[in-house]
């Protein structure tokens, strides 16, 4: 490195040709020092690494594709070993607890200490700014409750339902076999099985690890109707029906994805083995790509007849969508067309732009969708305000890792969550960030069978059970400190969110919470107004123009 940075000086001063000279001296120089003094062949080493930066060196000079190594030969790859390490140095060593990202450590530490069933007490108070605008608070009260009764079940399930099922508080969220390893399928599901929780598909289908330990499951379709498609990519009816067994409780449609709402989901060729392409009912070695759209239904009565049609293949169990929240009058046309033709969603899984993904667009990511608790807001007061709440269900899912998280969603109208990332750190994953290059250290999210062998079934399992436990238990502490016993009785009230450093209101007053049957009864007095006129049960598109300065927002803060 010195040799070349020295040549280069005197080549740049004396011309190329000038520079052989005092190029050819550098590098022989030292050569015959060590062949002089040198009586074993152990001088061969040195030699062997001063000869291999010289030809890098020379190399980097004359190509022509990096401008940076043309000027700083070999000294400007030490950059890119160090852009390399970047994320690592920065995880392990610089980073402060609270301030990793997607999750913290702090987030992770307590996902990992419940999971391994330590003491996931912190010390000395918390580390959190608790006057930042970000902060949102729960309230508790002088006369807590003995203990909460977390054995709470949630029945799932429309008179239309001859099926119902009885859900956790806390689930499993959408990832595929495909996505995730055969090794991390297996254990999630067996977690399932020991904690009494379900595991959602995802869009990749039902695989035989999915099956393996009896765990119960909601079968995730999406567009590209893996699992259940003809060679056209088309819904094959019959192959759904084989597939619902007794092991599938619930099914769902997957309308977008939080992390990249409106983008099919695309798994590499490379990726698509034949165990996998078998799963999908795709070919192998080819990319699979799930398309933008549903090619079943185009609005929203379709959808429901779809909807329909998968409740009576799946012999009457409960069926959902599960959507990230964009148009607004999109979600009140799926309303109007549930008023309309009668046919009722069994629940709703809200996606929060905060979730997660193995792979998506990085705008996608970071400035398409609703995040969680305005989503969460939006659809229970769509279906409050249409007077369907108290038959359809509603579930959020969205970077909801602790007791705090959950009970801040079943304040603003949840019944349950779900969980993806944090059931993956659970059974073993230290946020890498490998997730779509098939490199993942710990054999969660990767194909390769030597990586899959350090995660073991048996031990991870019982992690994800842990996990879930011991944060229901968790928000037992929470819900009797706020002196109830039903997780249920959350109310908007009991949460309070920092305006700024100086102002703090209950999130009903920062929020618009919707009466019973408004948007039936007067919806101009809402501020969904004129979303509401706007939508049809026939189109999801809006049936006039929704001009700037006609709406008054989703958004509001009381006088």
């Amino acid at each position: 490195m010195i040799i070349i940075s020295t040549w280069r000086a005197y080549a740049s001063r004396n011309g190329i040709k000038r520079a052989i000279i005092p190029l050819t001296g550098l590098v022989l120089t030292p050569i015959f020092l060590v062949l002089t003094f040198s009586r074993s062949a152990w001088w061969l080493i040195p030699l062997a690494a001063s000869l291999f930066l010289v030809f890098l060196g020379l190399y980097d000079i004359f190509q022509r594709q990096w401008t940076l190594t043309r000027n700083f030969p070999v000294a400007a790859r030490i950059r890119w070993m160090f852009m390399n390490l970047r994320p690592y140095f920065r995880a392990y060593i610089v980073e402060g607890d609270e301030e990793g990202r997607p999750f913290s450590y702090e987030a992770r530490r307590l996902v990992n200490a419940r999971a391994e069933g330590t003491s996931d007490m912190h010390p000395f108070g918390t580390e959190q700014d608790v006057y930042s605008g970000e902060q949102m608070w729960l309230t508790h009260s002088i006369t807590p409750a003995k203990k909460a009764d977390m054995s709470v079940r949630l029945k799932v399930g429309t008179e239309q339902c001859s099926k119902p099922y009885s859900a956790s508080l806390l689930n499993i969220s959408a990832m595929s076999f495909g996505a995730l390893s055969a090794a991390a399928i297996e254990a999630l599901n067996k977690g399932a099985a020991i904690g009494g929780f379900y595991h959602d598909t995802g869009e990749g289908g039902i695989s035989p690890y999915h099956r393996k330990h009896g765990g119960d499951l909601v079968w995730e379709l999406g567009s590209g109707y893996f699992g259940a498609r003809k060679d056209d990519g088309s819904f094959d009816p019959d192959l759904f029906r084989e597939a619902c067994n007794d092991q599938v409780k619930m099914t769902e449609i997957k309308l977008s994805q939080g992390a990249k709402p409106g983008h099919g989901g695309v798994l590499p060729g490379a990726k698509v083995t034949q165990e996998i392409a078998t799963t999908r009912k795709v070919k192998p070695g080819v990319d699979c790509v799930s398309p933008r759209a549903h090619s079943m239904f185009s609005t929203p009565i379709e959808m429901l007849e779809f909807a329909e049609q998968m409740r009576t293949l799946s012999g009457g169990k409960p069926v959902g969508i599960k959507l990230c929240v964009g148009h607004i009058y999109e979600v009140m046309a799926i309303m109007k067309a549930m008023h309309e033709t009668g046919i009722l969603l069994d629940f709703i899984v809200v996606d929060g732009s905060e979730g997660g993904t193995g792979a998506a667009p990085l705008e996608l990511s970071n400035r398409v969708g609703m995040p969680l608790i305005e989503g969460l807001i939006v659809m229970r007061n769509a279906l409050v305000g249409a007077g369907l709440r108290d038959k359809i269900r509603l579930a959020a899912s969205g970077k909801v890792y602790s007791a705090s998280g959950l009970a801040e969603c079943l304040a603003v109208g949840a019944d349950w969550c779900n969980a993806a990332r944090p059931f993956m750190f659970s059974i073993g994953c230290i946020q890498s960030l490998r997730c779509n290059t098939d490199t993942c250290p710990t054999g969660v999210t990767t194909q390769d069978p030597k990586r899959q062998r350090g995660l073991v079934v048996d031990v991870q399992s019982k992690r994800a059970a842990a996990f879930q436990a011991k944060t229901l238990e968790a928000l037992g502490d929470i819900v009797a400190a706020a002196g109830l016993t039903d997780p249920r009785d959350l109310q908007p009230y009991h949460l309070y969110h920092n305006i700024n450093a100086v102002e703090t209101l209950p999130i009903h007053h920062i929020w618009h919470f919707i009466e019973e049957n408004s948007l039936i009864d007067a919806p101009e007095e809402t501020p969904y107004g004129r979303w509401w006129l706007a939508a049809q049960a026939n189109s999801f598109q809006p049936a006039f123009k929704l001009e700037h300065g006609l709406d008054r927002g989703i958004r509001r803060i009381s006088e």
